[in-house]
């Protein structure tokens, strides 16, 4: 067996025990407090950081930095998916709770979704060469609209997902504890909990539009993007309850966000050129970042509130 082979093979056995794991201590629905979602924090950190030291003693330096430059990268574009997520939560009045539930389905959902974009990508790479210009310039087009766009906003009547759910599917207005689906008349109808399980998938397919895009222009190797990706998103339920009573603290960390995109953008626009941007310095960056846009957050938002009271 090669080291790849190895560390594939390790890879899937982590996350398929992970997985039983979770899914088996989160089989009721229930609040999660803050002390559990860091916990699960804290765990899924660590493996990630574990699983990065078996890459960097089975294949190498360059390797072990990609992956953690990659996870990084992911890390800080998923902050943008809890902006999201919290609208949405919002939007369908869904208790706490019933959360857990629908961010468990939603990242077993995400893990496939992400697994088809990663490799229908790679292949569109290996076979047009000009692909990486189109995602480059997906990823500073991004990067502006989300810095100069305004705020997000949830709308379930313009998403297509929700359209189809509703031509097909009957919808009651009222949720009936966690389920899904109840029997109405005689009939299978949806509740607002199954709607909310559908923005949230969909917006995950926006959120790999970006996302993985930028992971390819730090590396195309599919098992660096993939695991780097998996790792981000299997910690993204608990990051949520971590951050979502103080997400409000963080005013520049979009802003933030944004030019980590069009910086990604860039490097992937020069990749092919004599003025490639190194993986070390790409990292450099994307901390440097991150740093100066939550400790602008924090000192700004608290000068705010002095002021304020």
């Amino acid at each position: 067996m090669t080291d790849r082979a190895f560390m594939w093979m390790a890879f899937n056995i982590l996350i398929l025990i992970m997985l039983f794991i979770d899914l088996g201590l989160n089989r009721k629905s229930h609040e999660v407090s803050y002390k559990e979602a860091l916990t699960w924090t804290g765990i899924w950190i660590s493996l990630a950081m574990l699983f990065n030291g078996g890459i960097y003693y089975y294949m190498g330096k360059t390797k072990a930095l990609e992956f953690f430059t990659g996870y990084v990268i992911e890390k800080s574009l998923s902050v943008d998916n809890l902006f999201v997520f919290i609208m949405i939560f919002s939007y369908f009045s869904i208790s706490k709770k019933n959360q857990p539930q629908i961010l468990k389905w939603g990242i077993i959902g995400a893990l496939v979704m992400r697994a088809i974009f990663i490799f229908v990508g790679i292949e569109l790479l290996n076979a047009f060469h000009w692909m990486i210009y189109i995602f480059g310039g997906i990823l500073i087009f991004t990067g502006i609209k989300m810095a100069f766009g305004g705020e997000d906003k949830v709308e379930p009547e313009k998403n297509l997902l929700v359209q189809l759910v509703r031509k097909f599917i009957p919808i009651t207005k009222r949720n009936s504890g966690d389920r899904f689906f109840i029997s109405r008349c005689g009939k299978r109808a949806a509740t607002p909990l199954f709607l909310t399980l559908v923005m949230v998938e969909s917006s995950d397919v926006i959120f790999a539009l970006d996302s993985i895009p930028a992971v390819f222009a730090v590396t195309r190797d599919p098992f660096i993007v993939y695991t780097s990706n998996v790792f981000t998103i299997m910690g993204l339920r608990a990051l949520y309850f971590l951050l979502a009573n103080v997400m409000g603290m963080f005013a520049y960390l979009k802003i933030g966000i944004s030019f980590i995109l069009a910086f990604v953008g860039v490097k992937m626009l020069l990749a092919e050129t004599r003025f490639e941007i190194p993986v070390h310095f790409s990292l450099g960056v994307i901390f440097g970042v991150l740093t100066i846009s939550i400790i602008s957050s924090i000192l700004i938002g608290n000068r705010h509130k002095t002021r304020v009271h």
